[in-house]
């Protein structure tokens, strides 16, 4: 067993010593190499003073917070109702419902408000700086539809910071201290509880550093859109022109890297191939559900895909009408959810370079006729505009 891994060392170094020492590309590897571990090593310092400064803020704050609860402090109502209002948002749903009012350190409530979130809202308010005592005169309504200022208003709650969407640096840090530290004591663990502790552990220490929730990271009951890209560009072209060239997907690998073919069948129909890392070729169907002739365009995959994917651009002329300033939009979930999106980029796929990539492409291609890095293509080659009816529509 020791001689094989021996051996398997050995190649792999030798392998390595190749790769490195190459006469032609070796020096511009190690080039790209020092490049790239000096902008780690930026970046991770980065991180840290991000961290650091977190952290510091958060002690001082805690610290400072403690100290007040010891010492008798004369608040004015100002400050209280202040305080009051800002507390309502972490345990109410509908804040605008409620009336605050104060004097001389006692809170009236007044208004409506949810049966399941009326003893948290007085439990909360209670344990605010100032407040001596509260007055509830509130109205309790057991169902949101029982009253019209009850109808909307997502349910937020005071969550505790790691069950937040986003954590702040100084979580990640301890949340990624504490996934490597179970990541590595799996790995050395044998059976059931070590292979418990590494997939635990795994997982914790991408959420630390992705800052990506876990459903939406594995995919698994998450949204339906785990990467989101977000482009702006201007383009030297009349907005008739860039809508149509955008309409007409077949254009799409033209300018697009990644995709091998875009067919069209039927006014709102199209079927993409897709390459992916590793050469892995995806398939899919997509509707356009929105189309407002030279100022929206957009489309999502039919459900059941492979690979759930949605785009949308907004056009908008430039105040000389030579131009067209593009809004774009675009969204997917890869396989295993966000997980899938750390692999590919591990294996050299970085899908927000590629747009940038690709959208430059496609200036070039409708400002010069030719497409850089790409085919070269005429401007009489381009397709003209798409014919359409007067007026805009929208396809739902």
């Amino acid at each position: 067993m020791r001689a094989g891994m021996w051996m398997v060392g050995g190649m792999g170094l030798g392998v390595g010593l190749m790769y490195w020492s190459d006469p032609r590309s070796g020096r511009r590897r190690r080039k790209v190499t020092q490049d790239k571990f000096r902008h780690a090593l930026h970046e991770t310092q980065l991180a840290a003073g991000v961290v650091a400064r977190d952290i510091v803020h958060r002690s001082r704050g805690f610290l400072f917070e403690t100290a007040s609860r010891f010492r008798r402090e004369e608040v004015d109502d100002k400050t209280i109702e202040a305080r009051v209002r800002a507390a309502l948002g972490r345990v109410c749903s509908h804040p605008n419902a409620l009336e605050v009012s104060v004097h001389l350190g006692r809170v009236r409530l007044d208004g409506v408000i949810l049966k399941a979130e009326h003893s948290k809202l007085l439990s909360r308010l209670r344990h605010v700086h100032g407040v001596l005592d509260v007055l509830d005169n509130l109205e309790v309504h057991a169902r949101p539809g029982s009253h019209p200022k009850l109808q909307t208003g997502p349910v937020t709650g005071d969550r505790p910071e790691f069950l937040q969407r986003n954590w702040s640096p100084a979580a990640r840090f301890i949340g990624g201290l504490g996934g490597g530290s179970l990541l590595t004591w799996g790995l050395w663990r044998r059976g059931l509880p070590g292979m418990l502790s590494t997939v635990l552990g795994s997982l914790l220490t991408l959420r630390s550093i992705t800052n990506i929730e876990l459903k939406r990271l594995t995919g698994v009951g998450g949204e339906r859109l785990a990467i989101e890209l977000h482009k702006d560009i201007i383009v030297h072209a009349p907005v008739e022109e860039v809508f149509g060239f955008w309409r007409a997907m077949e254009n799409f690998p033209r300018f697009m890297s990644h995709v091998e073919e875009v067919r069209t069948s039927g006014e709102d129909r199209s079927h993409w191939r897709v390459r992916g890392p590793a050469g892995i070729t995806f398939a899919w169907d997509a509707l356009i559900t929105r189309l407002i002739p030279h100022q929206v365009l957009a489309w999502k995959s039919v459900n059941g895909s492979s690979v759930e994917h949605a785009g949308t651009i907004h056009f908008e002329p430039t105040q000389d009408g030579r131009s067209t300033r593009l809004d774009i939009r675009m969204t997917y979930t890869p396989p295993a959810g966000a997980l899938g999106h750390v692999f590919a980029r591990l294996l050299g796929a970085d899908p927000k370079k590629q747009m940038d990539d690709d959208l430059l492409r496609f200036k070039s291609l409708l400002e010069t006729g030719k497409a850089t890095g790409r085919e070269s293509v005429s401007r009489e080659q381009l397709p003209p505009p798409v014919p359409l009816r007067p007026g805009p529509r929208s396809v739902h």
